[in-house]
């Protein structure tokens, strides 16, 4: 029974062995397409991307002038405005 087993053990572990060459060679194949995609991705920007780029830098601005109109709105409550604050809008908000 060793003896049979000793034959057919290299035929049965030869599947093994190229089966692995075989998945080498498809990732040594499909290297560098990967690697050329990736520099793609890096170097675009798609539509999403910029929409939302956008989006950010419009809620950015919106935060900004939010927070310029509660400094008016508090100076003008205090008494001291600015010379460029216009009360009489600033309060109605």
């Amino acid at each position: 029974m060793k003896r049979v087993l000793v034959i057919l053990a290299p035929a049965l572990l030869g599947g093994c062995v190229v089966s692995t060459l075989a998945s080498t060679a498809v990732d040594v194949v499909t290297l560098p397409v990967k690697v050329a995609s990736a520099g793609v991705d890096a170097v675009t920007t798609s539509q999403k991307e910029a929409d939302e780029k956008r989006g950010r830098e419009a809620r950015k601005l919106d935060e900004q002038r939010g927070k310029q109109i509660r400094m008016a709105q508090e100076r003008c409550r205090k008494g001291q405005p600015l010379p460029t604050d216009n009360c009489a809008a600033v309060v109605q908000r």
